[in-house]
């Protein structure tokens, strides 16, 4: 019988396949994101928020939506921590906490209308990882 996940902490952390835990904070992924400048909340604290399990405030971070997934995070990062895999992790506890675990092409334009800056890389890796 496997143990109940109540924590969403935890949750996110099974989700990812990531321990938070090994992060020593250098911002090194911070420094190499293309999005940092478009996000509330850096990829490392990001992680560290994980790891205090203030998953809650994360849930309503523009990090979720405007990460690339582009892993410049995960190369950079000299402890493997790979931020990206958290923020995909807590995107997809927040899209199935709405009842929604898929996007359609019909969603797009509520996004770009909300964003002209969003990049297009996103909105296909959307489409990619929520259309199966």
């Amino acid at each position: 019988m496997s143990p109940v996940r109540s924590e969403p902490a935890e949750i996110v952390t099974e989700m990812s396949g990531v321990n938070p835990r090994k992060c020593m904070r250098c911002g090194k992924c911070s420094a190499t994101c293309p999005s940092f400048s478009k996000i509330d909340i850096p990829p490392h604290r990001f992680v560290m928020m994980v790891e205090n399990g203030e998953i809650e405030a994360l849930l309503s971070s523009q990090l979720l939506w405007k990460c690339l997934s582009c892993f410049a995070c995960v190369e950079r990062c000299p402890r493997g921590v790979e931020p990206s895999k958290l923020v995909e992790a807590v995107r997809l506890l927040q899209i199935r906490g709405q009842g929604k675990n898929y996007r359609t092409p019909d969603d797009v334009p509520q996004f770009v209308e909300a964003d002209e800056e969003i990049p297009q890389q996103l909105i296909t890796s959307t489409l990619r990882k929520y259309s199966k």
